[in-house]
Order: C-alpha cells, then structure tokens, then sequence
C-alpha cells in the first residue's frame, strides 16, 4: 500500500486521525526512567504500545533522538522497528541540495524504512525530488509551520497578493504531487490559513500540529482541516500525550490522555 493508502486504512480501523508525537525531553520524563538513550527507548515504546490502536500515525521528531549521538539513533531504529501499526512519519525537516537530499532521503526510507518525512520547500524541487521519487513513501512539506515566527517569510505577499504558504500549497498540489504522495504540514495555531489550504487543496493530506500546548483549538482545527468526503488530516499532539503522567503509569495516563483526544477528533467531525 500507499502511505496514503496506509494511514486511511489505519484511521478507518482505529476510528482515528490522531497522530501521536515522540518528542522525548528527558528532564520531563518519568523519575524511574533513566536520562538517556535507553530511558528515551523505554519511554516512547511504552507509550506507542499503549496507543497503537487509538491512532493513525506515529510522528517521532529526528532531533531529540540524534541528540544522544549513535545510541539515539539507535532507538529510534528500534522504535521504528517495532511495527505496531500505525505508520511512521519521521519529522526530519529535510531540506538540501542534490546529492545531500539523495542521503537524507536513503536514510529516512531505506535505513530507518520510515513511512513518510517531513521536507522543507525552500531550496525547490530539485532538493524536494529525492524524497517524492519514493512513490510508495509519503512527502509532507513545511507549508504554514505552527510556531509564531512562521509569520517573517511563509506570510510574505507575493506579486500577485498570494501568501507566500499559499503559493507553496499550490505548487505542491499542481508540480511536487505527481505520485499521490505528497502532504502539507499546517499548523493548528493558524486556523484561517489551515482553511485557505484545505480550500486550494481539497485533496491532500494535511499534517497539523500545534493542537494542546502551542495553543491550537481542536474544534476550530477540525472545522478547517477535515477534507469532504475523507478528513485526510492527521492531528499531531505530542506534550499533551507524552507528559500526561510523570509516574509509573505513565503509559496508561498516555492511553487515557490518547483516547479522550481522538474521541474529541471524531466528535468535532461529526459536528462540523
């Protein structure tokens, strides 16, 4: 199958568009659990078995796991490994020239097997490419990102009036989707450009963070991201999740946490 393919059936199974996200800060993980590799290893394969069926991606964030140097990457490899379900997006930001974007992308899909990454649009196609020629792998491209400065170049107006986040949708949808696997990361703290891209992309799917600590709304968010016929909108938390127990039950308040959050997901559907 698709990624696309992959996370629909894994949302349709699990009654879910809930994407959990692995950023593990050691210093807020649970006491008993060592502050290393191993810890962080511990940490997130507990909580990925105890949510596996409650959502439709997993998304561990590259640069809390290279922080430990080999042994992060290492656990990250193991967690990857672990298959239980739900694919794997592997937020790496990726953005290079030619022959460095050809070793990003063999590392992202070939040596970790991740399902799908996120890129970074700003050095063109070309750098874009490696990644999309992987048509059995998803491609998100950072279009409108989440976090308060996205506003200095991505809402920059262009000769025709057009944002330029706008302008980057377009593109993605009209020259970057040739293979059906390409996405666009918006975030949830910016409801009225979630919409405007929802608009001009009806088709793609949309990866949106920003939900819980960065303050997004999750009715507002669903109302602007959920495509007609199908959602196509994975709703990334991660801090909400990770943190919401730091004792031993750490994994069961994770599940709890997970559940209360995808069933908010499905009700704000219905509602729309």
């Amino acid at each position: 199958m698709t990624f696309r393919e992959t996370v629909c059936a894994t949302a349709q199974r699990n009654r879910s568009w809930l994407c959990i996200g692995l950023d593990p800060e050691p210093e807020r993980m649970p006491a008993h659990l060592p502050a290393d590799a191993g810890g962080v290893y511990a940490f997130c394969a507990a909580i990925m078995e105890a949510t596996s069926d409650l959502v439709c991606a997993f998304k561990p964030n590259i640069a809390f796991f290279e922080a430990f140097g080999a042994a992060g990457w290492s656990a990250l490899e193991r967690l990857i490994r672990l298959r239980l379900g739900p694919p794997i997006i592997l937020d790496a930001k990726r953005g290079d020239i030619g022959s460095t974007a050809e070793a990003y992308a063999r590392a992202a899909f070939e040596m970790l097997d991740a399902d799908a990454v996120t890129v970074s649009p700003y050095l063109g196609s070309d750098a874009l490419e490696p990644f999309l020629r992987h048509s059995q792998r998803g491609c998100f491209i950072l279009c409108k990102t989440s976090n308060p400065g996205s506003r200095d170049l991505q809402d920059m107006r262009l000769a025709d009036g057009r944002p330029l986040y706008l302008a980057v949708a377009e593109m993605a949808r009209d020259r970057w989707n040739m293979h059906g696997n390409t996405g666009l990361v918006v975030g949830a703290t910016h409801p009225a450009a979630l919409t405007e891209v929802r608009r001009a992309c009806p088709d793609m799917l949309l990866l949106v963070p920003g939900i819980g600590a960065q303050g997004g709304d999750l009715g507002a968010t669903v109302r602007a991201a959920a495509a007609v016929d199908e959602p196509l909108m994975i709703i990334n938390v991660s801090r909400a999740v990770l943190y919401a127990d730091r004792g031993t039950n750490f994994a069961t308040a994770a599940r709890t946490m997970a559940l209360h959050l995808r069933d908010a997901i499905n009700t704000a559907l219905i509602a729309r």
